[in-house]
């Protein structure tokens, strides 16, 4: 069989990073070193971390060059491809499947979940990357471009849903370390995740109630909204928006760009009446709310990520710290999340998707409502 090649990307700290951006490189630096290892041990011959330079240089361009470097010469070879903060769950079977799929002797692929990827393994990487457009921005496009684009047949894991889990912010982080989840992370400053842990109580608190409603909003899949309604006493409510927006970018590769850009109708409310109604919003149709905010950000600035607030203000948004968020939008938005009369967080994917179990504290009750 093909030997297989893992590489870790884990993007270099930027100067001047600040105290929450060096929080998360520390909890992403551990978590590669914790993949390097159990890659090895699942029978990978090589596993790599790349630190690479957090420029504007194209997700494509730059996997093309690295697997160039580290497939040179070595003939037929299969590579697995991942982000240092993703699938911080993966236990050993889930590492040993990735393994022996990009270790297959004819092209192939199998992600973690084709339509939004952290992880990736493919087979004979050698005869497809060279073919890979420069201009993918991301790893989560690449099996669409796989697919659609080299006609590699692409498999996913996304039945394994703890796999959808990763380390996009240091509330991600707070969220497996609180719950004593996966690896062990670097834990945050007691007063910086006091005010998310008050919220994450009250949430408990109104999934607990029968007479409670919690929301989601943003990029939820039915199989998180599914353990939402098993799993809790509240009823749910749920606004689901921009699913695979990271993935679209690779239409336009394809022949096949997006019919229009990306929009929320919660951010169209927030366009009327402002960022600082978001609590008032929220405790009309609810009582306590997890919002992906990065939805919110893709329909205010854009969908490119390059346009939003800064790292450092929306790490600060997801730790409700109002008053150490620069971007005014977004300032004001937090503020009006942490002193909203109903609790409301707000965070990337994870908190609306896998990680809404361990904001709720991974109960199980029953007498869930649709």
């Amino acid at each position: 069989m093909p030997p297989v090649t893992v590489l870790i990307l884990a993007p270099k700290l930027p100067d001047g990073a600040g105290h929450l951006e060096a929080f998360l490189d520390a909890a992403r630096t551990a978590l590669a070193e914790h993949h390097r290892r159990r890659f090895l041990a699942a029978g990978a011959a090589h596993a790599v971390i790349r630190r690479e330079p957090p420029d504007s240089t194209p997700f494509g361009a730059r996997l093309q060059r690295l697997a160039g470097e580290l497939l040179a010469g070595v003939g037929p070879a299969g590579l697995v491809v991942l982000g240092a903060g993703s699938i911080p769950l993966a236990d050993a079977r889930d590492l040993a499947d990735f393994v022996a799929a990009a270790a297959a002797a004819t092209p192939g692929a199998l992600a973690n979940h084709r339509y939004s990827a952290d992880a990736i393994a493919i087979a004979r990487a050698d005869l497809v990357l060279p073919g890979l457009p420069p201009a993918l921005d991301s790893d989560n496009a690449l099996p669409r471009w796989l697919a659609e684009g080299a006609g590699v047949q692409v498999a996913d894991l996304r039945r394994r849903r703890h796999l959808a889990m990763d380390v996009d912010s240091p509330l991600d982080a707070l969220l497996l370390a609180d719950t004593h989840v996966g690896p062990v992370l670097p834990m945050l400053d007691v007063a910086d995740a006091e005010p998310v842990r008050q919220a994450m109580a009250a949430l408990q608190a109104v999934a607990a109630d029968p007479g409670g409603e919690l929301l989601l909003a943003g990029r939820v899949s039915s199989a998180d909204l599914a353990w939402v309604e098993r799993n809790t006493r509240s009823r749910t409510r749920a606004w689901i928006e921009e699913r695979g927006m990271r993935t679209a970018s690779a239409g336009t590769l394809v022949g096949r760009p997006n019919r229009r850009p990306v929009r929320s109708v919660l951010g169209e409310l927030l366009e009327c009446d402002g960022p600082g109604a978001l609590g008032c919003i929220v405790a009309s149709m609810a009582d306590g709310a997890l919002i992906d905010s990065r939805v919110l950000m893709a329909h205010r600035f854009g969908a490119a990520e390059r346009g939003w607030p800064a790292p450092e203000d929306r790490f600060a948004s997801d730790l409700l710290l109002a008053d150490r968020v620069q971007d005014p939008w977004l300032a004001e938005l937090t503020a009006s999340a942490a002193k909203s009369h109903v609790p409301v967080m707000l965070g990337a994917h994870a908190l609306v998707g896998p990680g809404v179990r361990n904001v709720l504290g991974m109960r199980r009750a029953s007498g869930g409502h649709a």
